[in-house]
């Protein structure tokens, strides 16, 4: 069995990084994962667990910092960890075994200490929204105290906001 890679997407998802630019885009860089809801992430009713969508949004947004150069293990490597401070999710409708999904990330907010995503996790074959979510992480050092983001990092993704 194939491992997952290290931004903990299944094997078989696809990732790809796009700058919005459809009807109402907003002209943010997004980046999307794709892979199909595997059986082990589903209930006795076929539907995906709700527990599971804020791995995928986890998916995305590794694969979004990697796309604007930020890895996390970089990070962690120069003694700063990203934790999750907050996580909203609002459900529209179920994702089921076997459906391809894609899930997208992008960049709302930057700072020294935190940094603050945007998700659509969308249902691949007819484009429906099955769940939106924000999420605000803290940078914290090895010992779990908040910690400033490295100066090029802030200033790399700042940039990424003022484009």
């Amino acid at each position: 069995m194939t491992e997952p890679d290290a931004s903990g997407a299944p094997p078989g998802a696809v990732p790809r990084a796009v700058r919005n630019a459809g009807p109402g885009a907003t002209g943010r860089l997004e980046s999307s994962v794709e892979f199909r809801v595997r059986y082990s992430e589903t209930d006795q009713m076929g539907f995906a667990h709700h527990g599971h969508y804020l791995a995928w949004c986890e998916m995305a947004r590794t694969e979004h910092m990697r796309r604007l150069g930020v890895r996390y293990r970089d990070l962690e490597e120069r003694g700063v960890r990203l934790a999750v401070a907050d996580a909203h999710l609002r459900y529209a409708k179920p994702a089921r075994y076997d459906d391809a999904l894609t899930v997208t990330a992008w960049l709302t907010e930057a700072g020294s200490r935190r940094l603050a995503f945007g998700y659509r996790i969308e249902r691949a074959d007819d484009g429906a929204t099955l769940a939106t979510a924000e999420t605000t992480l803290v940078s914290i050092d090895a010992q779990g105290r908040p910690a400033r983001l490295p100066e090029d990092v802030i200033a790399r993704l700042e940039a990424i906001l003022d484009a």
